[in-house]
Order: structure tokens, then sequence, then C-alpha cells
């Protein structure tokens, strides 16, 4: 089975969720700002995240290939995972705007609010009302046609939903600490020039999402079960 992985930055990999993809039968097919057309009928396509917007598409003529890849494959009923800009990117397939918030960045380790509905999703069950996970966005969308919410945050509701076979996350359930701790190093001037963050105050939310690591890692190994469920079922 091959799950697609579009890749946007360099050292913005699938982290935790490569493995658990591998664990569970896939083969990971990495993309570098590239679509290829047998990447349709992929068993999965994977959309991580990046510091472009979904409306950059002009700037960024690779958003408009994987736009357009993605509005195919929920035409076809094709799963696709969505994770920070892959989520936003899913969300304006499914016809939501997606536009900078007003509520600024959100950056650090903070917890989701899973929904009720998450709580029953055969995925999501299981994990605990509140998860502390890593945010790095301001992007944000309205409300997704035909999904269910699963998280917020008191920032932003549209934190995470399911389409289908399909799930989008705002946050980046796949970093580790020691991962965002480099995110942190490589982003520093940024944080602090445009957005007056205090990095080491960020730093010091890592061993919050050092202790969640294993919880979020279950999740992600549900998940990538979940897809090779899908595909399995589809041959």
């Amino acid at each position: 089975m091959r799950a697609v992985v579009m890749q946007h930055e360099e050292h913005e990999g699938p982290g935790l969720l490569g493995p658990a993809l591998e664990a569970a039968g896939f083969t990971l097919v990495k993309r570098f700002r590239t679509v290829k057309r047998e990447d349709l009928n992929a068993e999965l396509v994977v959309v991580l995240g990046g510091p472009m917007g979904v409306y950059e598409a002009d700037r960024h003529p690779f958003l408009g290939e994987e736009l357009a890849l993605v509005t195919e494959r929920l035409a076809l009923g094709l799963p696709v995972l969505g994770l920070c800009l892959g989520a936003q990117l899913l969300a304006a397939a499914a016809g939501s705007e997606v536009f900078v918030g007003k509520n600024g960045l959100e950056v650090g380790v903070a917890p989701v609010r899973w929904t009720k509905e998450a709580l029953a999703d055969p995925v999501i069950a299981g994990v605990r009302p509140r998860t502390p996970v890593a945010h790095w966005h301001q992007d944000t969308f309205k409300a997704v046609p035909g999904a269910t919410l699963l998280a917020s945050t008191d920032r932003y509701t549209q934190q995470a939903f399911r389409l289908g076979d399909s799930y989008g996350f705002q946050f980046h359930l796949e970093l580790t600490a020691d991962e965002l701790d480099r995110w942190f190093t490589q982003g520093a001037e940024e944080l602090v020039e445009l957005y007056e963050k205090d990095v080491d105050e960020l730093r010091s939310q890592l061993p919050k999402l050092r202790t969640a690591e294993a919880e979020n890692r279950e999740l992600l190994e549900r998940l990538a079960h979940h897809f090779a469920r899908v595909a399995r079922a589809a041959r």
C-alpha cells in the first residue's frame, strides 16, 4: 500500500506519523512540493504543513496542484490525511474558506478539547478529553461542509475534523518535543521579530508535549490502522 506524503519544508517531515504508517503496512512515497498523476490512485495521501497559505497558489503553484489532487480524491471517496496546511487544503477542497485568523499566531504546546463526537469516533475514542499537542499556525478556516468537528481550542474553533474516511488536524500531532524544539531554533528570529514571542517561554512548554508523546503516538497508530482498513476494504 502506498502512502504519498506531500512535504513542503525540508525540515518538516512526517515525524511520528511515518513509523505508524509503515507499521500499518504502508510504504511511504515522499513528494517535495510536487504532485504526480499516479498519486491520485494511492491508497492514502498525506499532506503535511508549511508556512505558506492555501490562498497563495499564485506564489506557490504546487498548492494549486495539491488542492486539485485532494479535491479529486474526495470526489472519488479516496482518503486524505491533512496536518496543519494539509488540513487547510482538505478543508478548502471540501468547499470551506481558508483565511488568516484574527486571533493571531497559535504556537507552542497547548491542549485541544475533543468534542463529544470525537470521543465517540472510532479512531479518536479513548483519548483524554484534553490532549496536549504542538501548535504553529495562524491560518484557520470556516466549518467544513459535511464534516464532523472533532477538536477546538480557545483561540481557534476549527482544530480537527473528519470528512468521510479523511481526517484533518490543524495542530501537529506528529511532532515530538525534540522536533518542536528544533522548529523553535530554526524559527526563532521570525517568532521574536514578527510575532514578539518569547522563545524561552515556548521552550518551557516542551515537557508537556514530552509527557503526552506516548498518547499522541498511540492515536497516530490508530489513525494509520484506520487508513489501512479503508485501503483493504477498497480492494
